[in-house]
This record gives structure tokens, C-alpha cells and sequence, in this order.
């Protein structure tokens, strides 16, 4: 059943507001699901005893398989309808949540949960599709970073899994989880809608094409940047509040919720933005903050200012994020499932090599500070790197300056 829009198909590019809610739904529910072992980091690690490294890869293997799912699931939802794949992908996610629940006494089964967890991160390529086709170009950004704005389920998942925790066991918060999983079932299934004429059934090789662009691939690169930070920080910030300034799994869990709603909230503001000033312009600013956050953090200051310093690294990355997305559909508005696929895969294993980093970095050298010198030489690099592609090429200054 779909809730059905009084305005003819005739008029679908003036947006279908319930697919848009549907889409913003689906990502909140499968980002929260998406940084879950993240959110109860202090609790799993304290369970099954690990090490800074080990904490660091179970964390992130969620974001590895989440992304590497973004291109194929990008595909199907260019081909089947956004609508059918976004169902298939909730009920898919029951799987790992009941495992879960009812497993995970070992580092290989959390893993291997964590793997099938994953899935929930490949939302991100059928959701937002799905939202975008029924808008035209001039509402992308604020659209795209509406429906976005779902990685607010890091905050969610932040906010209640550690508190929880105590009651139930970490064990439990992951078989609770499939309440909110269920009723986001039912209201997708009711409220999204496949635009009638929203390009399916493109040849394969449309899509590999689409992979020829090298602009597909500095898109790629500059989302590594900005998402695969907010997402790599939001599922590693609880044990690294925990680890480096010794507060509890509620207290880094509020820190840590704080953060990402800065970054979260402020992702739709940068696609907004994005839309009048250019996104070129708009990233230059962002990645110079992004940097000097990333460096002043490197110095582990006291917790107050740490926070405070986190909270405007993470706002820039969110502002980032839509200010990337503003300018997807418009250079690859045919193929935008594949092409949101391939650009958020690579920006999801940006967001697993960052705990990794951290991890090991506290591991070998007992400090985590090393690793946000590299992260803030990483911005700075892609900084250097949009710059000297603007100076180079007049289509990067017409299509994306605005």
C-alpha cells in the first residue's frame, strides 16, 4: 500500500514530500543500526577483553561491509526501484540483530554479525535515490541533505544504546533493536514511492561508464574526507572518550551524541549553502576547518576543549557531506544510484580506516595523538588537491562553483 499524492505525475518533479520522509526514515534507522557496536564499544570491549586494535576493527567492520554493499545495491535500486530494494534491505536486517541478541561471545562471531550489520549502511545508496529522482536540480542540495540528515541515528544510537546497556546487556539492545527496525518497516512500506519515470532498466554498461569520469572519482575522494570522518569518528569517539579521559559508556556516549548531531544537523545546511555559493567554494572553508580541528585534537587537550573542538571538526565534515551531495545528481543525474553507490563506498571505507588508525596508533605508540596529525594532513592533502583541479579545469569551475 503507498500513500497516494493528489499532484498528477505530470508534475512528480515538483517533489513527493511522503518519499522524501520514507527515505529520511530509512537512513536514520539503518545509520543507527549502522554504528550500533560502536555505541556499545566500552560494553563489548570490557566483555570480550580486547585491545585498542581489536576495538578499532569491530567498530569499523560494519562501515566495510556497508560500503562495499553501496555499489551492487545502488545498481538494484537504479534497476528494481529504490522502494522494493529499501524493504528487502530491513527485512535482511533482522538476520544480524537476532544473531546478536542471541550469539556474540567471541571477537570472530562479533565480526561476523558486524559483517551482516553492515548491510544497513547501504542504505545510503537507495534511500537517497529514491528521495532525489522526485526533485529537480535546484532542490538537490537541500533535499539530498534532508534525507541525509539520517545519520542523526549516530546521536540515536549514542544516546540510548549505553544507557540500556546496564539494564540489559549489550546482547539485548541489539534484540531491542529490532522494534524501531520493525516499525521503520511498516512506514517505508507505506509512505515511499518509485518516481514513475525515474530511468530504471539502464544497461549495465551505463553504469560502468559512469565509472570512467574522473570526476566520479575526485568525488570520491573528497567524500572519503568528509563522511568517512563524521561516520569513522562516530563510531569510535565512545572508546576513545572512554580509553583517553576515562568517563564512563554513558557520559562518552553523550559526548559522543553531541558531536554527531552537530554534524548531522548541519549536513542539510551545507547542501543549502552549497546551492548559492558553489560547492567549491563552500568545501575550500570547510576542509581548511576540518584540518585545524583535526590538528588541534592531535595535541589530546583537556576534555572540555576536546569536545568543543570535535564538535566543529564534526560540524565541517557534516556541512561537507551535503555540500558533496548538492553537486552529485547534477553531474551523474542518470545514473544516481550508482554513482551515490560508488562515491559513499568510498567514503565508507574512509570511515573504516579511521578507528583502525586510532586504534593501532594507540596500540604501537600509546597515543592517539599521531593519528590525528595523519587525519589533519589527509584534509589538508584534499584540500590542495580541489584547488589545483579548479585552477586546471574550467568544468570544474562552471559545474560545480555555481
Amino acid at each position: 500500500m503507498e500513500i497516494a499524492t493528489t499532484a498528477p505525475i505530470a508534475r512528480a518533479k515538483e517533489g513527493h514530500l511522503p518519499t522524501l520522509i520514507a527515505s529520511f526514515l530509512h537512513f536514520d534507522l539503518c545509520f543507527m543500526l549502522w554504528v550500533l557496536l560502536g555505541a556499545l564499544g566500552v560494553f563489548i570491549s570490557q566483555d570480550l577483553g580486547l585491545s585498542p586494535a581489536q576495538k578499532g576493527l569491530m567498530v569499523a567492520i560494519p562501515t566495510l561491509s556497508g560500503s562495499l554493499l553501496r555499489i551492487p545495491l545502488g545498481l538494484l535500486s537504479d534497476t528494481y526501484g529504490g522502494k522494493r530494494v529499501g524493504i528487502i534491505m530491513l527485512l535482511v536486517l533482522f538476520v544480524p540483530l537476532g544473531a546478536g541478541w542471541m550469539f556474540g561471545t567471541s571477537l570472530p562471531q562479533l565480526l561476523a554479525i558486524g559483517l551482516l550489520l553492515g548491510t544497513a549502511g547501504a542504505s545510503f545508496s537507495v534511500a537517497l535515490p529514491l528521495a532525489s529522482r522526485w526533485y529537480p536540480a535546484g532542490r538537490q542540495g537541500l533535499v539530498m541533505g534532508i534525507a541525509a540528515a539520517g545519520n542523526s541515528g549516530t546521536v540515536l544510537a549514542n544516546l540510548f544504546a549505553p544507557r540500556i546497556a546496564p539494564y540489559t546487556g549489550w546482547h539485548g539492545v541489539l534484540g531491542l533493536a529490532m522494534i524501531p527496525l520493525a516499525l521503520v518497516l511498516v512506514a517505508f512500506a507505506l509512505m515511499a514511492k518509485d518516481k514513475p519515470d525515474g530511468g530504471r532498466g539502464l544497461p549495465l554498461r551505463t553504469y560502468l561508464e559512469s565509472l570512467r569520469s574522473s570526476d566520479m572519482w575526485w568525488f570520491c575522494l573528497l567524500y572519503s574526507v568528509t563522511f568517512g570522518g563524521y561516520v569513522g569518528l562516530g563510531t569510535f569517539l565512545p572508546t576513545f572518550f572512554h580509553d583517553q579521559y576515562g568517563v564512563d559508556a554513558v557520559q562518552a556516549g553523550l559526548y559522543t551524541a553531541l558531536i554527531s548531531f552537530v554534524g548531522s544537523g548541519l549536513r542539510p545546511v551545507g547542501g543549502y549553502v552549497a546551492d548559492r555559493v558553489g560547492g567549491v567554494r563552500l568545501l575550500t572553508v570547510l576542509l581548511v576547518g576540518i584540518a585545524a580541528a583535526y590538528l588541534a585534537a592531535s595535541s589530546l587537550p583537556p576534555l572540555a576543549l576536546m569536545v568543543g573542538l570535535l564538535v566543529v571538526g564534526v560540524g565541517c565534515l557534516g556541512m561537507g557531506n551535503g555540500s558533496v551531495f548538492q553537486l552529485v545528481p547534477q553531474r551523474f543525474q542518470a545514473q544516481i544510484g550508482v554513482a551515490t553507490g560508488v562515491v559513499g563506498a568510498v567514503g565508507g571505507v574512509g570511515g573504516f580506516m579511521l578507528p583502525n588508525l586510532l586504534g593501532i596508533a594507540k596500540q604501537q605508540g600509546g597515543s592517539f595523538g599521531p593519528a590525528f596529525v595523519v587525519l589533519a594532513v589527509i584534509a589538508v592533502a584534499a584540500l590542495v588537491l580541489l584547488r589545483v583541479l579548479v585552477a586546471r579545469s574550467a568544468g570544474w569551475r562552471s559545474a560545480w562553483q555555481g
